[in-house]
Parts: structure tokens; C-alpha cells; sequence
């Protein structure tokens, strides 16, 4: 399965842009956009929001897929990861809900 940091790396090569071009567009130096292409750094919202509005993607894409990969990443050697993300969705429904 493809990762946000996949992601970010593909649309950058296939426009032909260099890490520095992605960096200045969206106010971050060259090895932050270089750490968010090898999954070393998760951008902040304002950052992913930034970057689709670069490529030109859906941000609500771009933020779901960032998300999901944070999530991934955090919970990733949690045995209970599961029932936490089970949780979790309980807890959002009944907040959404109010």
C-alpha cells in the first residue's frame, strides 16, 4: 500500500520539481520536505493543506491519507491497536453526535 510520504515523492518526480521548489511553496526547508518524502517527519495539518494546494490534489485526500499514516505509524507495534482505533471511533461518533 502506498504512503503519504509515496505520495508526496511520486507527484514531486512526476512534475519534475526539485525538493527545494516543494519546500519554498510551502515554508519549509529542503530536508524537512526531504524527511516528509522518507516517512522521517509527519507534516503538520497546515503543512499537508499547504502541499495539496500545491499538487493540486483534494486536501481532504491528502489529509485523510497523512492521518492514516500517522495513526499507522503510532499504533504500529500497539498489540491493542484495534480495539484503540475501535474506541476511538466510538468516542468521535458520540462527540459528533453532541
Amino acid at each position: 500500500m502506498k504512503t503519504f510520504a509515496n505520495k508526496i515523492k511520486e507527484l514531486r518526480t512526476r512534475n519534475e520539481l526539485l525538493l527545494r521548489q516543494v519546500a519554498a511553496a510551502i515554508e519549509v526547508d529542503t530536508s524537512m520536505v526531504s524527511k516528509f518524502e522518507n516517512g522521517e517527519r509527519f507534516p503538520t495539518r497546515e503543512q499537508i493543506e499547504r502541499l495539496a494546494t500545491f499538487f493540486k490534489v483534494p486536501e481532504e485526500d491528502f489529509l485523510v491519507e497523512a492521518f492514516s499514516d500517522k495513526l499507522t505509524y503510532d499504533l504500529s507495534e500497539e498489540p491493542l491497536a484495534i480495539e484503540i482505533l475501535k474506541k476511538t471511533i466510538q468516542k468521535l461518533k458520540s462527540k459528533n453526535n453532541h
